[in-house]
């Protein structure tokens, strides 16, 4: 899939309007992960080094079409302005007479920053009126905002039908390394999922089946798929409704040819948040009082095995619950396997949301080919869905 991008000629002089997404953690007002702003940087400093205006506008939380003062994009500003390293200017709303103000005044060596495109409710209706208020002031449009293309907002859709619009390096990032793992992977391609829910993971599975050698399933939505194969789950996270469809899915991969790989032994607790009093078990004698939070050592040997042997690896959803340490291991162990992978040249991408988030706090986000920056947008992107803040670009 190639995208539209932008050469000098398109940007230079021009008034530019760069979708971003600095939907950040924030505590006490203040940016605690900057991961999502640096991921800009190269679009960013482009757009400056070839004489654009540059605006930046994004999303922050769920205000739901209310200004909220908690939500203001003012308190990304001095994260912005450090990142990006000019001067950044601030703009207390996004569409207007006080932005088309704020722009006309803007140098080419700095950066507007406008507030909370979700302060006005018609931005996630995709409203055309909205849009064109929102492209008002600008020339051109540019996204870069994949963690927000699997949304049709008026900011990642309908505005490319108003100004001439391209794609970003972030943006093309993300679809040149989800396309190598997803539409035509090196084998052996190694699957690797977990999480929650095997209910937010049918589509990549029915996606990927035929072009996977091994599927390796881990987390909360491993204990579908092990009840569905016999096993005792005692109290761990089961999907009733999902059981047939583990079922398919395992005779589908039997007669396919595809590996399914489920956890043989696990970690059990009484609660998410326990301090201490967990157990390893075989999936064979899980107790009825208890539930699975991680998966087991040898387990987690057998998946970075498999892993390491890789030419291709798609990793989405940790293998626990690793935000206690108590149940870290399984997902620390499977990183370790796409690191290992990674060092032996292969192509290894780690999907968003708390796969990124667990890689990060795990300190292997560095060991790997690509950690994407959209979680939802990865996974629909793997699912062969088209994006609607992709789509409008492609060339």
């Amino acid at each position: 899939m190639k995208l539209r991008q932008f050469s000098e000629k398109d940007v230079r002089g021009k008034k530019v309007l760069v979708r971003v997404d600095f939907n950040v953690p924030l505590k006490n007002g203040k940016v605690t992960d900057s991961t999502r702003i640096l991921a800009h940087k190269e679009t960013i400093a482009t757009l400056l080094a070839w004489g654009a205006k540059v605006a930046l506008s994004s999303h922050l939380g769920r205000p739901k079409g209310k200004k909220v003062p908690e939500m203001s994009l003012a308190c990304v500003l001095p994260e912005a302005e450090k990142v990006f390293g000019v001067p950044t200017r601030f703009c207390d709303d996004c569409i207007g007479p006080t932005v088309q103000s704020a722009v006309d005044g803007t140098k080419a060596t700095e950066l507007l920053l406008l507030e909370n495109l979700r302060f006005y409710a018609e931005e996630q209706e995709n409203d055309m009126s909205f849009a064109e208020k929102l492209a008002a002031p600008f020339d051109v449009f540019v996204m870069d905002a994949f963690s927000a293309s699997h949304r049709a907002d008026a900011s990642t859709n309908a505005i490319m039908g108003i100004l001439p619009s391209f794609s970003g390096a972030l943006l093309r990032k993300e679809v040149d390394m989800l396309s190598a793992v997803s539409e035509k992977p090196e084998r052996p391609f190694v699957l690797i999922l977990g999480g929650a829910k095997v209910s937010d993971k049918i589509g990549v599975v029915e996606h990927l089946m035929d072009k996977t050698s091994s599927i390796l399933i881990g987390g909360g939505m491993a204990f579908t798929f092990l009840k569905a194969a016999g096993k005792p789950i005692g109290r761990s996270l089961f999907e009733e409704e999902k059981k047939d469809f583990a079922l398919e899915m395992m005779e589908k991969a039997r007669r396919s040819g595809v590996e399914i790989l489920l956890p043989v032994d696990v970690v059990t607790g009484t609660s998410l948040d326990m301090s201490s009093g967990e157990k390893i078990v075989s999936v064979d004698a899980l107790p009825d009082d208890e539930m699975g939070l991680d998966i087991g050592p040898e387990t987690a040997s057998l998946f970075a095995e498999r892993i390491a042997g890789a030419k291709t690896v798609l990793w989405n959803g940790p293998m626990g619950v690793f935000e206690n340490p108590l149940f870290a291991s399984g997902t620390k162990g499977v990183a370790e396997g796409v690191a290992e992978c990674t060092r032996k040249g292969g192509t290894t991408v780690v999907g968003g949301g708390d796969t990124a988030a667990a890689a990060k706090a795990l300190g292997f986000d560095g060991y790997v080919s690509h950690v994407s920056t959209g979680g939802g947008a990865s996974l629909e992107f793997c699912e062969g869905k088209a994006l609607p803040g992709i789509m409008p670009l492609v060339d």
